[in-house]
């Protein structure tokens, strides 16, 4: 069912080296994100997929985590994604390819799901170097990269607590909690 489907699908920061998405599972993931509606039906994103065992360590020098976890500086070498999924766009087709990219990045996220990994997209990346790194053309922009690779954290819903605070945090024992609003507190208005 699809909501279990939203209750499960998290963002993991921490993975598993075994089993790694294939390069067939990443061109699934793609597939299903041609398939997402795009404003004004311009398709206007491009995606590098990554899984060469020397690119990925590349990616990830390129990559920053979790800024609500101050003492933590990221996914230990053994805990590092093993596949990335680059999300550009070119603007000469969307100058506001936002509603794209979200649609596109929820809908790789979930297939990942259901394909039996995790995901966590990054916007906090070193733009300049990935270009470099990936040799990604000067037109396109980099939007998004979604870190893959089977869990390796467990990570639970909580509600948010009377304080308002909504950063994610680690129990002693290293698992990951995301609070979340309730649905009455994101309702405005019933008519």
């Amino acid at each position: 069912m699809f909501v279990e489907l939203m209750e499960k699908t998290r963002s993991f920061r921490r993975f598993q080296q075994d089993p790694a998405p294939s390069m067939d599972d990443l061109k699934s993931l793609i597939d299903i994100a041609r398939l997402t509606p795009s404003a004004g039906n311009r398709q206007p994103l491009k995606f590098i997929l990554v899984q060469d065992k020397q690119a990925l360590p590349e990616v990830f020098s390129t990559l920053r985590w979790a800024g609500y976890l101050q003492d933590w500086t990221g996914p230990a070498l053994s805990e590092q994604p093993t596949a990335y999924i680059v999300i550009l766009s070119d603007p000469e087709k969307s100058k506001n390819p936002g509603i794209d990219i979200g649609l596109a990045a929820q809908s790789i996220v979930l297939g990942a799901q259901e394909l039996g990994f995790g995901a966590c997209l990054l916007a906090a990346i070193d733009r300049s170097r990935l270009r470099e790194v990936l040799d990604i053309p000067k037109h396109l922009e980099i939007e998004l990269v979604v870190a893959l690779g089977t869990p390796g954290e467990e990570v639970m819903l909580t509600t948010v607590g009377s304080d308002g605070d909504i950063r994610y945090w680690r129990d002693d024992k290293g698992v990951h909690y995301v609070p979340k609003r309730s649905r009455d507190d994101l309702i405005e208005k019933t008519l």
